[in-house]
C-alpha cells in the first residue's frame, strides 16, 4: 500500500489559500511578503521532490501549478513522476502536453485504488478541497506541514469542518526556525 502525503504552507488558523501570490484572494503571496525567508526551513521541500514517486492534485491546483512548474528548475523531479488530478470535469484534452504522464481519477474510490497499487508515496500539493474530502474519507496518511507565525483569517482551510470522530496524529519530525516557521511532520494513526 502507498503513503498518500498532504504537503501544505499553512497560516497558524489553518489557512492554505494563496501562498505563492495567486489571484483573487486578498493576503495572496503571504509565504514570501510577511516572513524573512530562510533555506532550510524548506529543506522538506527537496526532500518531498526526492522521496515521491507521484503526484495528486485536484483540478484547480493542477490549471494553476501545470502552467509554472513543468519549466521551473525548483521543481525538476515533479516533471518527470506521474500526476493524477481528481476532478469529476477535467477532460484530457484540459491537460498540458509538457508536464509528463497524467491521468485523470473520477473519484475518491480511484484514489483509495490507486493507494492500493505498487510504488513509493503519493504526494498532494495545495488541493484545499481535495484534501479534506481526502482526510475526511480516511485516505491521508502523513501531513507535511510548514506553518507560519500568521493569522489570515478568511481563506481555504486545510481541514474541512466535518463533524466526525476525532482523528489522532503522530509527530514524527518537527523543528522551529528562527523566522518563526513551524515544520511538524505528522503521521496520521490508524
Amino acid at each position: 500500500m502507498r503513503t498518500l502525503i498532504s504537503t501544505a504552507f499553512l497560516s497558524l488558523d489553518g489557512v492554505v489559500e494563496g501562498p505563492g501570490g495567486e489571484p483573487g484572494y486578498r493576503n495572496s503571496g503571504w509565504t514570501f511578503k510577511d516572513v524573512e525567508f530562510l533555506p532550510e526551513a524548506f529543506e522538506i521541500k527537496g526532500r518531498e521532490q526526492k522521496e515521491a514517486s507521484a503526484i495528486l492534485l485536484g483540478r484547480t491546483s493542477y490549471e494553476a501549478f501545470s502552467q509554472v512548474w513543468p519549466d521551473m528548475e525548483d521543481f525538476a523531479d515533479y516533471k518527470v513522476m506521474p500526476k493524477y488530478i481528481v476532478s469529476t470535469t477535467l477532460t484530457e484534452d484540459d491537460l498540458v502536453s509538457n508536464w509528463g504522464e497524467t491521468t485523470i481519477l473520477r473519484s475518491l474510490d480511484e484514489v483509495a485504488a490507486l493507494k492500493e497499487t505498487e510504488g513509493g508515496p503519493i504526494i498532494v500539493h495545495g488541493s484545499a478541497s481535495l484534501n479534506q474530502a481526502l482526510s475526511d474519507a480516511g485516505l491521508i496518511d502523513r501531513y507535511h506541514l510548514l506553518v507560519f507565525p500568521l493569522l489570515l483569517g478568511a481563506g481555504k482551510r486545510l481541514f474541512s469542518t466535518t463533524d466526525k470522530d476525532t482523528q489522532k496524529l503522530k509527530l514524527v519530525e518537527h523543528e522551529v526556525y528562527a523566522n518563526g516557521l513551524q515544520k511538524n511532520v505528522f503521521d496520521v494513526v490508524r
